[in-house]
């Protein structure tokens, strides 16, 4: 069912596309060996070429190069053999060169497809328009003083991939679920951390509304939006604003504009620039950029699994359901962590203890998977010692919280606390003639046909046992007793 917006005059249809800003994972910067760590003091990662110096030469990144050709063979794009760097003029104050090294006409990553899921269950395949690398700004700093602004010039240089999408969105469901897949994506190839809140992946987003039938009407671009929700936000605030001035009788003007995420409203920024305004001319210090197919094909080879091959592996491979697939898949981390527990043994039995026991203490102890309490190893020895009925279902959930608690491996706590699950039959018979005779009576009316008493007599037997008795042996030898 297409999604709509109902203003005055009836139903209105949203087109959007997306134009976003991936920060490269890289040790150094597109043009310089400059450091990219997060959250270093301002300016302490700044070469002479950052910051703009005179007769500086800018000098290509080869594994900034090699991270796009990756993330273009990802999203099924072309890779182009030949592309080239142009100088896109604009002045900023965190811009000291007063322009930006980006691609515009020619950039390395072609036309591709990414696959988006929807909550009805329902997929839609969204094109890529293209992927170009640039070299980001730096930052201005408004709050340190009362009538000065700073600028830390420690993101200027830092590798982007700038990944725009064809205007196929239809909804902020879509636009919210496509940024989510991207950033999958490119977390499972490593070439961007996806941290949002930390300014590694931003979108702009581009809004417009359109009666059914019409062609596309004057789109607005809502710019920076850092984080999934806000997008999602910022689709629908720009929709409505621009249906109300439609239904006004005005016309929505193309112009840039920013998200204010207390209000819940877009504001205007600035009209919106064309290509023209920004005087665009190939980096003469720069080369054209030419690849070898043969290092293509070599990148390619060397792309670790998507996460729709994987979650197909999973139901084809490992038997799981659907939705099992796709929740272990979400994060590179967990499905590394669940294919560790999963290896030689039972594949459903580990992916119920990952998304059952260990989800809920991540939960609990606030964690997350690669600083979890429990060790995938650690993980997988408990199912070991289930498997060779040391420990009962019952024991193991209780030495699994105590392996939330310490750390420790399941051996060392079975062994600490006395926990090895009982499996002598003798043992158990003796246990099971006693509660039997504590309960004559109630033995009595088992056999006359109260046969729901047997729980009761399991029930017993256990607490006698603290737990530790093996579930399916005392069930055997209950019955062998009762019946004789």
């Amino acid at each position: 069912m297409s999604y709509t917006i109902e203003g005055e005059t009836g139903p209105w249809e949203l087109v959007i596309g997306l134009e976003v800003h991936a920060q490269v994972s890289s040790e150094a910067k597109l043009f310089s060996g400059a450091a990219t760590e997060f959250g270093a003091p301002p300016n302490s990662q700044v070469s002479f070429v950052d910051a703009g110096m005179p007769g500086m030469l800018p000098v290509i990144n080869r594994e900034c190069v090699a991270q796009a050709v990756r993330t273009g063979l990802g999203l099924k794009a072309k890779i182009n053999p030949w592309s080239r760097f142009d100088r896109k003029n604009y002045f900023y104050a965190d811009l000291p060169t007063g322009y930006q090294i980006s691609q515009f006409a020619f950039p390395i990553v072609g036309e591709g497809k990414l696959t988006i899921e929807l909550s009805d269950g329902t997929t839609k395949e969204i094109g890529i328009t293209r992927l170009h690398l640039e070299q980001d700004a730096g930052k201005s700093l408004h709050d340190q003083d009362p009538s000065r602004t700073f600028v830390d010039l420690n993101r200027a240089g830092v590798a982007l991939m700038e990944i725009v999408s064809e205007p196929d969105l239809r909804s902020p469901e879509e636009a919210g679920a496509y940024v989510t897949k991207l950033r999958q994506i490119l977390r499972y190839l490593g070439t961007c951390d996806g941290n949002m809140e930390e300014g590694s992946l931003r979108a702009d987003v581009n809004v417009s509304v359109r009666k059914a039938g019409e062609g596309f009407r004057t789109r607005c671009e809502v710019k920076n939006v850092n984080s999934i929700r806000f997008v999602m936000q910022a689709v629908e605030a720009e929709a409505r604003r621009q249906i109300e001035v439609w239904e006004s009788g005005g016309t929505v003007e193309q112009e840039t504009r920013l998200f204010d995420t207390g209000r819940g409203v877009t504001r205007s920024m600035r009209s919106k620039e064309d290509a023209h305004d920004y005087r665009y001319f190939p980096d003469p210090d720069l080369p054209p950029l030419v690849l070898e197919p043969a290092w293509i094909e070599e990148l390619k080879s060397g792309l670790s699994e998507l996460p729709d091959d994987r979650r197909a592996r999973y139901v084809g491979e490992y038997g799981l359901t659907a939705y099992d697939a796709h929740v272990l898949t979400l994060e590179k981390e967990t499905a590394a962590y669940y294919e560790e527990v999963a290896r030689g043994r039972d594949a459903k039995q580990a992916a119920n203890w990952v998304m059952g026991d260990l989800f809920a203490a991540l939960n609990r102890t606030r964690t997350d998977i690669t600083t979890s309490p429990v060790s995938a190893k650690n993980l997988g020895a408990l199912l070991d010692l289930m498997a060779d009925n040391t420990l009962s279902g019952k024991l193991a959930k209780e030495v699994f919280e105590a392996m939330v608690e310490t750390g420790r491996s399941p051996g060392e706590i079975v062994e600490e606390r006395g926990l090895r699950q009982v499996t002598d039959t003798g043992a158990i018979e003796a246990v099971v003639d006693e509660v039997l005779a504590k309960n004559a009576d109630k033995v009595a009316e088992f056999r006359s046909g109260k046969e729901k008493l047997f729980g009761f007599f399991v029930g017993q037997t256990m607490r006698a046992m603290q737990g530790k008795g093996n579930p399916a042996l005392v069930n055997e030898v209950i019955k062998a007793k009762l019946a004789g």
